[in-house]
Formats: structure tokens, C-alpha cells, sequence
């Protein structure tokens, strides 16, 4: 997290307001919670709706997420990330502990339905599957978790988080049924005004985008500055744009600021190849890269 963030959470304006997707609750809501713990978190229905509240100043920052550790990538961000308007200043990575819960009174054998988001219920295929639980696929989990508490129905469930489960007054019947112990979100937050990191304070993250001249071996060309400049390169996702198959567009990360030499050739020479080019943002890396880096080692 920046050094501005944290000082903004803390300090100079104690109720910052950090607009979020989905409802009380959720996943997003707990990252704002750990991020921001003295600041209000703000709902908002769609990524579309929090990314506008940044932009009309109704809230400082949007704390959004982009990539699962087992889902994968977060539909529609990349879509949304470049005609927003925003920088991206600070990540947080979000352990994610999926909670089985129900109205007081219930059991697991009592339950036989489990609603949440398609993706929640992805990551705990193998627990329902023990439990012979059905999923049901909803909007999102603290929505479900909503839903559970208003139903009469004492046969359904939900999987949320553990906030979900206090807002909302459910009991839980069992913690932590996610089927990968690593299932972790990354968010990035985003504000109006860029605050980059300076360069020589600790290990940076630098996000861009950006599209191909449509020439062979344009990719390959564009991507060479990064090895040839020793530029680690962490990230790297297509999608398509315009509606065709051929304005591709790239997201990506790679370690390292730009005012560094070697980043600063790569770059150039990625524009060189790139009929587009944008950076979204130059902030602190998480500690978590350094934690999930050591873990991997002794495994």
C-alpha cells in the first residue's frame, strides 16, 4: 500500500469513503476493511457505478479486483481500466476464506441448496461435492448471504465471508471450505490524481497497457527491450476490443520505475512496436509478492 494511502487512511482525513462492487459483505468490502480501517466503505452495484464515484468525487478510491489465484482473471476490468480515467496507486492482496452459512437453527445435514457467486462456488466444488450440497449460482456472495437471511427457506445456504455472516445474522456451519488454501484475490485501488512511488524506496510495480502495431513479430519485438534490460515481467493478458479478432490489446506488470534506466529502455523500445501505449500506474509492491515468493520456494 502507498505511503499516501496509508497517511490519507490514517491521518490527514481519518472517514475516507472507498467505493467498492457488490454488496455488504463482500469480498471487496472486507479488502476495504483491511486496506482502509478507518474509512467507509461504499457499495456500489456494478464495477461501472464505483469507478464513476471515483471519477465525480463522490469517494476518494475504488478498490477493485482484477485476478484470483484460482479463478483467474476478473471479467471486464481490463474492458473497464482504460476509459476510466483513473490511477492506479496502491495493491492489496486479499486472502479469501470461504464461510458455509445459514439461518440459525440449520445444520449442514439440515441444508440441501447453496447459493453464491459462480466463482465462489467454483472454488469450493470439492466441499459441496463431500457435503452433497447443489450449488446455485447468484449475483455475488454477500448478496446470497442476503438472501439466505430473508428466505424462510432453512434447507439453503450461502458461501460468504465472515462479515457477511455477522452483517447479516447467519450462523456458520463450517469455516474455510475453499478447496485451495492459496485462493487469494489481488485488488488494485484507484484514485483521480496519480501518486506514484518514487524510485530507490523498496520494490515497485509498474501497470500499463497497450496495443501491437500490426506488423510480424510485432509482439515479439515489442516484448524483447524487457529481456535484452534484464525487466522482470509479471503480467501479461490479451483481450480483444472494438468488437474484431485483431485489435489486441495487452495488460501488464512488470517490477521496476520507469525513471530506472533499464525500465525506461524497455519501455521505449516497447512504444517503438506499439501503436498504443498507457500507463496506469507506478506503486509500492506488496509485501504479499515477497511472502507468496518464499512460500513457493520451500515447496
Amino acid at each position: 500500500m502507498s505511503k499516501a494511502v496509508k497517511s490519507k487512511s490514517s491521518g490527514r482525513r481519518p472517514r475516507e469513503r472507498i467505493a467498492y462492487q457488490g454488496e455488504p459483505g463482500a469480498n471487496s468490502h472486507l479488502a476495504c476493511t483491511e486496506v482502509f480501517p478507518s474509512g467507509e466503505a461504499v457499495a456500489c452495484p456494478t464495477f461501472e457505478d464505483a469507478l464513476a464515484a471515483v471519477k465525480q468525487g463522490d469517494v476518494s478510491y475504488a478498490m477493485i479486483p482484477i485476478e484470483n489465484s484460482v479463478a483467474g482473471r476478473v471479467a471486464d476490468i481490463h474492458h473497464l481500466l482504460p476509459d476510466a480515467g483513473l490511477h492506479i496507486v496502491a495493491e492489496h492482496f486479499l486472502r479469501v476464506r470461504h464461510q458455509l452459512m445459514a439461518k440459525p437453527g440449520a445444520t449442514v445435514n439440515s441444508i440441501k441448496r447453496v447459493l453464491s457467486h459462480t466463482q465462489a462456488l467454483g472454488q469450493c466444488r470439492g466441499t459441496l461435492r463431500k457435503l452433497g450440497l447443489t450449488p446455485v449460482p447468484e449475483a455475488d456472495t454477500a448478496g446470497s448471504a442476503r438472501m439466505v437471511a430473508e428466505s424462510d427457506d432453512t434447507t439453503i445456504a450461502a458461501i460468504a465471508s465472515g462479515l457477511a455472516a455477522e452483517i447479516y445474522g447467519l450462523k456458520i456451519l463450517k469455516k474455510d471450505i475453499e478447496d485451495e488454501a492459496h485462493n487469494t484475490t489481488r485488488f488494485v485501488i484507484l484514485a483521480n490524481e496519480p501518486d506514484d512511488a518514487k524510485p530507490g524506496n523498496g520494490p515497485v510495480i509498474t501497470t500499463f497497457l497497450f496495443r501491437v502495431r500490426n506488423v510480424p513479430a510485432a509482439l515479439y519485438k515489442a516484448l524483447g527491450g524487457f529481456a535484452t534490460n534484464s525487466v522482470n515481467m509479471t503480467k501479461l493478458e490479451s483481450y480483444q476490443t472494438e468488437g474484431t479478432f485483431n485489435a489486441t490489446m495487452f495488460f501488464a506488470d512488470i517490477d521496476g520505475h520507469p525513471s530506472e534506466r533499464p525500465v525506461k529502455l524497455a519501455l521505449e523500445e516497447l512504444s517503438f512496436f506499439s501503436s498504443e501505449m498507457k500507463v496506469l500506474g507506478t506503486y509500492p509492491a506488496s509485501p504479499y509478492r515477497v511472502e507468496a515468493l518464499k512460500r513457493g520456494k520451500k515447496s
